[in-house]
């Protein structure tokens, strides 16, 4: 018989009487929301130390957070006759009052955090308030209270939490490695740190001893983030109305495999917050690969009456009161900062190359320094040699590049053969991709800038040219159809005739008609006259394979972009087409002026960026 089969048979026979549990075991029931593992203790004597008005905070912490954690400030401290008063539920200096609750300012306020941690570990708290002479000492062990002793310390508070889960032995049980929470401690005190710069935070972990030094909001980041990121990063700083969104975000190419490189805060109160996580993501829809995750560190400000921060146990949740404005703000305003930034790729990217080319014992050197998994792998050899170009005669300045390289036939190919001659110095610094010098394999440009040489990926860069225009036409409603003398009748499945017919209206604001054609196909009416000649079946059957997995009226703008990628990739230079030198340079100069044209709209790099010193470092000239 099954444990419940057993306690059913039992309650049939006699109903339990229902009683009111002990206080020790409700403490304990109470310390599993608020204290899930090391981190949270850690997390929850941090805010206090904080709200307390700490401008040092030092936090020891051995074995994982199971043998000690340990947390000093030299706050405002705790007078002697409310240290029992603290170490008991519910009790809290930081509300007065039901109106409070509607606009929380401080990190902690419901009262739980420090007897929660007693119910489960040894935890002595040392106070010595601003002004006094004395210090005093109490301390909760396991839910008992001892009496208040004399003790030594200056002006501030220390928690001292000692044998973690001592009192549940089954809660040690689902605790991982010492190493593994050791570093969700870590992961715990780098965003508070970030949260809150104008305070100095030491952590001593096992020894090994990390510092904080109080510093402006972008010094903490660099401090945190890393100069790599600090470096490349882009700076925001966006309002609307009572909401204002602060910090810097990522390159799209330096994105991650996973999520926990996003730093957001509240208020100054560090969240995990599902619905702005989910902004981060739609923010970067267009310009980064589904599978991989921005880095990004964001504080939103907003009035705290329209933010509710009791919504979780460990208050990583909150809810706004108009949660769909703010993730529309959100979305938004990455957008367009993304959109305005210059054209430029991760230096991760440019250090994986840099290890390609390197001798193999020291390959791998540089991706283990730059701090970021390498987005994309390198594409294998191709067999061909550097095609050499034919130099036009008269070679067309930079300033003055053909006017629509958009128009060229993505099929067509262009023979003679001689590398461009050298680009002038005045020339290079008019333009931050430079001027192209010759093209390898006939897939890829290689161009000279002022401070070294920039590895282009042709059709990347131009499927990414492309699509931005067809977006463009689509926001002003003014697309371009050319028309088919001829309907174009394309058979595909039933039900992905229904989803077609369902995007019809996206797929001709992109200038593509479409209509029904009997039971088992459609008529293509009209393409988008950027598209000049393209296999028009095998371009509605892509979009059919696609544009029906998204599926709902909030997925229209995705199925827009999606439609428009489509085309772009249709209709873009292929690799393996030959260019002339003047189409090259007419490439780069469109990179410069279109929006996110870093990287192809499935989120890899359309160029590669190396200096000069990296170069002559490879020569051992450095």
């Amino acid at each position: 018989m099954s444990p419940v089969e057993t306690f059913a048979s039992q309650g049939a026979a006699l109903a339990p009487r229902v009683r009111r549990l002990d206080d020790a075991l409700v403490d304990q029931i109470a310390a599993g929301e608020v204290v899930e593992r090391p981190a949270s203790v850690v997390k929850e004597l941090l805010e206090n130390a904080i709200d307390a008005g700490a401008r040092q905070i030092d936090i020891t912490v051995e074995a994982g957070g199971v043998g000690l954690i340990e947390v000093a400030d030299d706050g405002h401290g705790i007078a002697h006759d409310d240290l029992a008063a603290a170490l008991s539920r519910h009790c809290t200096s930081k509300l007065t009052c039901a109106a409070d609750l509607s606009a929380i300012g401080t990190l902690g306020f419901r009262g739980e955090a420090l007897p929660s941690i007693g119910a489960v570990a040894e935890l002595t708290l040392t106070s010595r308030v601003r002004g006094s002479g004395d210090g005093f000492a109490q301390t909760l062990h396991s839910g008992r209270l001892a009496p208040p002793v004399p003790a030594a310390r200056g002006e501030g508070t220390t928690v001292s939490v000692r044998d973690l889960f001592a009192a549940v032995p089954a809660r040690l049980k689902f605790l991982k490695t010492e190493r593994t929470e050791a570093g969700a401690i870590t992961d715990t005190v780098r965003r508070l740190a970030l949260a809150a710069p104008q305070v100095a935070i030491t952590l001593d972990l096992d020894g090994k001893v990390t510092r904080y030094a109080a510093a402006s909001a972008f010094e903490r980041m660099r401090d945190v983030m890393g100069a790599a990121f600090a470096d490349e990063a882009l700076p925001l700083d966006e309002q609307r109305e009572d909401v204002r969104l602060t910090g810097w975000l990522g390159l799209p190419t330096a994105g991650r495999s996973n999520a926990l490189a996003q730093y957001v805060t509240v208020n100054g109160r560090t969240v995990r917050d599902r619905m702005i996580g989910q902004a981060l993501r739609a923010g970067y829809m267009d310009v980064m690969a589904r599978d991989r995750h921005p880095v990004a560190v964001i504080d939103i400000e907003i009035n705290p009456a329209a933010v509710d921060v009791n919504v979780h146990p460990q208050k990583a949740d909150v809810r706004f009161a108009d949660a769909s404005a703010v993730r529309g703000f959100i979305v938004s305003a990455l957008r367009r900062r993304l959109a305005e930034a210059p054209p430029r790729t991760a230096g991760a990217i440019a250090s994986a190359a840099l290890a390609a080319l390197r001798p193999a014992e020291t390959a791998g050197f540089a991706e283990q320094q730059s701090g970021f998994d390498t987005p994309h792998r390198a594409r294998p050899a191709a067999t061909a040699a550097i095609r050499p170009i034919s130099p036009p005669q008269s070679r067309p300045q930079p300033s003055a590049p053909p006017a629509r390289f958009a128009g060229l036939a993505p099929g067509a190919r262009t023979a003679g053969a001689r590398v461009a001659p050298p680009a002038e110095t005045g020339e290079l610094d008019l333009h931050p991709l430079g001027a192209a010098v010759a093209q390898i394999h006939s897939s890829y440009i290689l161009a000279q800038t002022a401070d070294g040489m920039i590895l282009v990926d042709q059709h990347a860069a131009h499927e990414r040219i492309v699509y931005e225009g067809l977006k463009a036409a689509a926001a002003i409603k003014r697309p371009l159809s050319q028309g088919l003398l001829i309907p174009e009748i394309v058979e595909l499945p039933a039900d992905a005739i229904a989803g077609l017919l369902e995007a019809a209206p996206l797929l001709s604001s992109l200038g593509l008609e479409i209509d029904a054609f009997g039971p088992g196909a459609v008529a293509v009416r009209a393409v988008p006259a950027s598209l000049g000649q393209c296999d028009v079946a095998a371009l509605v059957r892509d979009l059919a394979d696609g544009v029906d997995e998204l599926a709902g009226a909030s997925a229209l703008e995705a199925k827009l972009n999606y439609a428009a990628a489509t085309m772009a990739c249709h209709n873009s230079v292929r690799a393996g087409r030959a260019m002339r030198i003047d189409e090259m340079n007419a490439l780069l100069r469109q990179i410069e002026e279109t929006p996110a044209a870093s990287q192809c709209n499935h989120g890899r790099p359309t160029f590669i960026r190396l200096s000069l010193t990296d170069i002559e470092k490879l020569f051992e000239r450095r």
